[in-house]
């Protein structure tokens, strides 16, 4: 039994042992397989990785040769572009040049001219005073003539007598015309002060100029070529839509946006804003936005219209004018805004109506509406008067806003009270100092047809614009013109400039006559 198991333990012991072998043997094998497949794979990373090198160092000398590539071809662009340029200047100063020349000929042909002139005009007044010496020698002498061989009569003198005495004292009846015709001119011009002294006491409006371009300040320069786009895509989708100029320069964190029009320059202003606040700048995002800002401002329009008008009491009003009335404060004139002017009209209107017993609403409403057509000038053109007038008779407005409409410019006669109301306050809101700036052509053109129309009266010397063109002081010659005849001709001075003259207020027209005696001590 012993022995049994003794030989049973060698046997298992020698089992085990031969196990143990073959597996460490089958162990070893594997391990080299892996190490060889390893190998493998490692040589097969390191061949990848060569040519991977490879490829990206001839794609390095693609790229650097494309570069060369774009360098020399701007730069022989920019040469162009620079030699072009030289051209083109040197062409632009050899027409000054022949400009220049020009206009010294042109001028030395006008000096010539004048010249001309002045000297024909001296001979002029030679001859002039030489006829004048001629016809008092020959009236003395018919004088003469006629007192020799007149025989007259007690009672034909005495008609003679009566008949001077009567011319004189017409003379001195005119006179006396004159100077209450002038007092009488004073007292209503106090009664007319009185009257705008109340309204302007009782109401004081807020003046704003609006000017030609509106800036956008922007937070960092980076977003001037996000506004800009590729190959300027953006910035033209916004011109185009919004229909204003946009300015990007080199002024640091601001863009400019120019247009004459007050209303799409705000819209513009406003979709550059939101465009800017929103990040996604792409010519599709640019019309919805834009399209967006579009229906806010015009409810805003009809919102503000309403506001207006149930602040100054009034009913009735058709939507569409109301609307109009909002879009008043995107207009202006001579830089004066159109609806605080419209405002300011209907204010002092109705305060001049009521010290007047005029209709204090009916005043307001006429002011309010008689500017309505300058909503729409720059879109449909024409004169806003007529415009006006259209859509106050196409929503069936009061006689008396259409009256004002037409007043106010001196299309109509004054029909009723709130009319001269709206007509003085009009004038008082537009001609106030700082109320209006005008373009500078506008004005020296204005004052030149002043002037013209002064120097061409028979017996006028000569004639200044002064006061910003609201005053034209005449002066007349003593001998053609005597004082009764200065009032004659300033009257017709002034009559003249209102029908041929567009001014914002009044003109004052001075009419000067003096005698001057020179003498010379030696």
């Amino acid at each position: 039994m012993l022995n049994e198991l003794l030989v049973g333990g060698g046997v298992a012991l020698t089992s085990g042992l031969v196990g143990f072998l073959i597996s460490k043997k089958i162990t070893a094998t594997q391990f080299d397989l892996y190490l060889e497949q390893a190998k493998a794979k490692a040589k097969a990373i390191e061949n990848e990785a060569q040519m991977i090198l490879e490829r990206a160092s001839l794609r390095s000398r693609e790229i650097e040769k494309e570069a060369q590539k774009q360098y020399d071809e701007t730069y022989e662009k920019v040469k162009k572009d620079l030699s072009s340029r030289e051209d083109k200047i040197a062409h632009t100063e050899r027409e000054f040049e022949i400009l220049r020349q020009s206009e010294e000929e042109r001028i030395a042909q006008e000096r010539s001219h004048i010249e001309n002139k002045r000297l024909n005009l001296e001979r002029n007044e030679r001859t002039l005073e030489k006829l004048k010496e001629d016809y008092r020698q020959k009236s003395e002498q018919l004088r003469g003539i006629v007192e020799q061989r007149a025989g007259l009569s007690v009672n034909e003198a005495k008609t003679i007598l009566l008949d001077q005495v009567r011319e004189s004292a017409r003379l001195e009846l005119a006179r006396e015309a004159r100077l209450l015709e002038e007092q009488t001119k004073e007292q209503l011009k106090r009664k007319a002060n009185y009257i705008l002294a109340q309204a302007t006491s009782r109401f004081a409006g807020e003046y704003a100029a609006e000017r030609l371009i509106s800036v956008i300040h922007l937070d960092d320069d980076e977003l001037k070529g996000r506004i800009i786009g590729k190959e300027g895509r953006n910035i033209k989708t916004l011109e185009m839509v919004s229909g204003v100029d946009i300015i990007i320069d080199e002024t640091p964190n601001a863009i400019i946006v120019s247009s004459f029009n007050l209303y799409r320059r705000a819209i513009a202003v406003k979709t550059i804003e939101l465009l800017i606040q929103d990040g996604r700048i792409q010519p599709a995002r640019i019309e919805e936005v834009y399209q967006k800002v579009c229906d806010e401002f015009e409810d805003a329009m009809q919102r503000e219209g309403e506001d207006i008008i149930s602040e100054l009491g009034i009913q009735g009003v058709h939507p569409e004018l109301t609307k109009l009335i909002g879009r008043l404060r995107f207009r202006s004139s001579y830089g004066q805004n159109a609806l605080a002017h419209t405002l300011e009209v209907a204010h002092l209107a109705g305060i001049m109506a009521a010290e007047m017993g005029g209709d204090i609403k009916l005043a307001r409403r006429a002011g309010l509406l008689h500017d309505i057509g300058k909503a729409l000038t720059q879109e449909s053109g024409g004169n806003h008067v007529d415009i006006g007038v259209e859509l106050c008779r196409r929503y069936n407005e009061d006689p008396v806003v259409i009256n004002a409409i037409y007043a106010h410019h001196g299309y109509e006669e004054i029909k009723s009270i709130e009319c001269a109301a709206v007509c003085t306050a009009d004038t008082l809101s537009a001609a106030r100092p700082g109320a209006r700036r005008e373009v500078l052509e506008s004005f020296l053109r204005r004052v030149s047809e002043i002037e013209e129309i002064a120097t061409q009266k028979a017996g006028v010397k000569q004639a200044y614009a002064i006061n910003a063109g609201r005053e034209v002081r005449v002066i007349v010659s003593a001998q053609s013109v005597n004082d009764d005849e200065t009032a004659l001709i300033a009257r017709e001075i002034a009559d003249e400039i209102s029908q041929k003259v567009q001014f914002p207020g009044e003109i004052k027209v001075s009419v000067i006559r003096e005698s001057r005696v020179v003498e010379y001590a030696r």
